[in-house]
């Protein structure tokens, strides 16, 4: 079988260093990749470590080969073009449509799904006009992922680096498996919970519960494939971020709302994968609580958190919002997700059946979406991107 074809662009940008792991990830996972660097990548990754690690010549200008008419062949056999990293420099160029080396010829020429994957420092970042060109190439479809909040080059750190390869890796594969499909949520600001909070009885312990969070970051990598802004808030996760989410942090189910509320002020769906606790200890105890000889513990009193999706649903920040809910149960698993559906008044359920051995820290479920007018779309057993995939299939018809 022939492989897929992806063409790795590397602009020059300390981060190029990277793009190597990106491109070994890429071919030792079955695809033909063609890197194309620009000449001020070359300062920083020679043309020889790119042929010999893709197996393909890496030319940067279009007067090279020309009987092979690269700067028209290349984007157009392509099935993906990936630009990692994206200087804010080639952003430019290739949202005004600058042609002046193989790279830009190639960016022009493509008719497949394109991924940047942007690396420069903080304020370049947020300069306007890198700002308006990044929106640019989201208006036309293209996935551009938010870069990384870490160490930049010298001492800064801020928002600017290139994400980890790995998770980039993941959001090319996606983008692949779309094929031809729009980046149907492009444009939109998505807020997905994820993992499983803690609630503090004394500072070590802590009632808590099994999720892993890796259904919820299914969802976020997912979103971000599909061109979404995504906010991630994340529970007590020992996960990598994904590649183009902005990952808020939180432990209790306390913070876990103020997190999401803020995040949720100007987003278009809400999806709320996190495991959150229904109940907290009454009292913390400041210090350690001791086991006494001859003395039984005392009862630990418990009292209600705040239902997080039930107060979405009931009163949300924008018009038009989208929200979807997750009900993890043990029995009657139809009938307690129709009666939490209707108690919680969200738009969607995802409801699946849970226990020590299914679902929690598993790398696939299979679960069944109910929606208010009776209708159920079942999920069958698999991969958790394939019940992502669904989700976002039924959110983005909701936004159509």
């Amino acid at each position: 079988m022939d492989k897929p074809k992806v063409v790795l662009g590397v602009s020059g940008g300390i981060a190029a260093y990277k793009a190597c792991e990106l491109l070994r990830r890429l071919t030792e996972s079955g695809h033909d990749v063609r890197v194309v660097p620009t000449a001020a990548a070359l300062h920083f990754v020679g043309e020889a470590t790119w042929s010999a690690l893709s197996g393909h010549p890496a030319g940067t200008q279009v007067w090279e080969s020309v009987h092979e008419v690269p700067h028209v062949r290349i984007g157009q056999e392509a099935q993906l073009v990936v630009v990692a990293p994206a200087t804010a420099d080639m952003l430019a160029k290739a949202a005004h449509g600058l042609a002046d080396d193989l790279l830009t010829n190639t960016l022009l020429t493509a008719r497949c799904p394109v991924v940047f994957a942007p690396a420069m420092h903080t304020e370049m970042w947020e300069n306007p006009a890198t700002q308006e060109n990044v929106a640019t190439l989201r208006r036309r479809g293209a996935v551009v992922i938010e870069p990384a909040v870490g160490r930049l080059t010298g001492v800064d750190t801020g928002k600017g680096r290139l994400p980890d390869p790995e998770e980039i890796f993941e959001v090319c594969r996606r983008v692949l498996a779309r094929g031809t499909r729009p980046a149907d949520l492009a444009g939109r600001h998505v807020v997905i919970s994820a993992g499983g909070t803690r609630e503090p009885l004394d500072p070590v312990r802590f009632l808590g519960n099994r999720s892993s969070g890796k259904q919820g970051y299914a969802l976020a990598r997912t979103a971000v494939a599909r061109g979404a802004r995504v906010t991630l808030v994340a529970a007590n996760t020992e996960l990598p971020d994904p590649a183009g989410a902005d990952v808020v942090r939180v432990g209790t189910a306390v913070q876990l709302r103020e997190a999401v509320l803020k995040a949720a002020a100007d987003a278009d769906a809400v999806v709320m994968a996190a495991a959150v606790a229904d109940f907290r200890p009454a009292r913390y105890a400041e210090g350690k609580i001791k086991k006494r000889d001859g003395e039984e513990p005392a009862p630990v009193e418990l009292v209600r958190n705040p239902d997080v999706l039930a107060e979405l649903s009931a009163d949300r920040p924008r018009p038009g919002q989208v929200v979807v809910g997750f009900a993890a149960e043990t029995d009657d698993v139809l009938a307690n997700g129709r009666a939490k559906l209707a108690r919680k008044g969200c738009d969607l359920l995802v409801v699946n059946e849970v226990g020590e051995r299914k679902t929690f820290g598993a790398e696939a479920s299979e679960a069944v979406v109910l929606a208010p007018d009776g209708s159920e779309t079942p999920v069958p057993f698999g991969p958790k991107e394939a019940l992502a995939e669904t989700v976002w299939d039924l959110v983005a018809r909701r936004f159509s």
